[in-house]
C-alpha cells in the first residue's frame, strides 16, 4: 500500500508525484468522446487549428482527472474512506497534444472527523505542471482517510 493513513499527514506536507505523463492525440479524443462532449476544439483540428490556440486543446476535465490520478498511488491508495470535494478547481495555461506533465500535491489542512472515530479529513492542494515548469491545472481535494490500524 502506497497511501498514507489519516495521522501520518502533516500541515505542509509535499510530494512530487514521479510518475509523469505525455498526453496523447488517442488520450484526448478518448476521454472527450467517452464523456459525450462535443467541443471542436478538443475533436476538431482545423477548427482548432483557426482559434487562438491554434491546435487541439486537451480537455480539460482530462487534464484534470489525470492530475488527481497521478497523486493518488502516494496519497489515498488503501487508505481512502471517500472522497469529499474537489475546490478551487484552476486552470491557468493550455493542455496541448504531446506536453509531459507531472503532479505535485501539498497538505493544507488536516482535521480529525467528529463523527466518525479512527478516521479524519485531509486536504491537499494538487498541482500539475507541464515540462515548461508552468503550471496547467490546481485544485484543492478534501479526503476521508482511516487512521493507522493499532495492534
Amino acid at each position: 500500500m502506497a497511501g498514507r493513513f489519516f495521522d501520518e499527514w502533516a500541515v505542509g506536507d509535499r510530494i512530487d508525484h514521479e510518475i509523469r505523463r505525455t498526453v496523447t492525440e488517442t488520450d484526448n479524443l478518448l476521454f472527450t468522446t467517452m464523456t459525450h462532449n462535443p467541443q471542436p476544439l478538443h475533436l476538431d483540428a482545423e477548427a482548432a487549428k483557426a482559434s487562438e490556440f491554434g491546435q487541439i486543446l486537451v480537455n480539460g476535465t482530462f487534464t484534470f482527472s489525470l492530475m488527481v490520478g497521478l497523486s493518488v498511488g502516494d496519497t489515498t491508495l488503501g487508505t481512502l474512506v471517500a472522497n469529499l470535494g474537489y475546490d478551487k478547481l484552476v486552470m491557468p495555461k493550455p493542455v496541448f497534444i504531446g506536453d509531459t506533465l507531472r503532479a505535485t500535491s501539498e497538505v493544507t489542512e488536516i482535521r480529525p472527523s467528529k463523527s466518525r472515530p479512527g478516521q479524519g479529513i485531509v486536504t491537499w492542494k494538487h498541482q500539475l505542471w507541464n515540462q515548461r515548469d508552468e503550471i496547467v491545472c490546481e485544485c484543492l481535494r478534501s479526503a476521508l482517510l482511516r487512521s493507522k490500524p493499532t495492534g
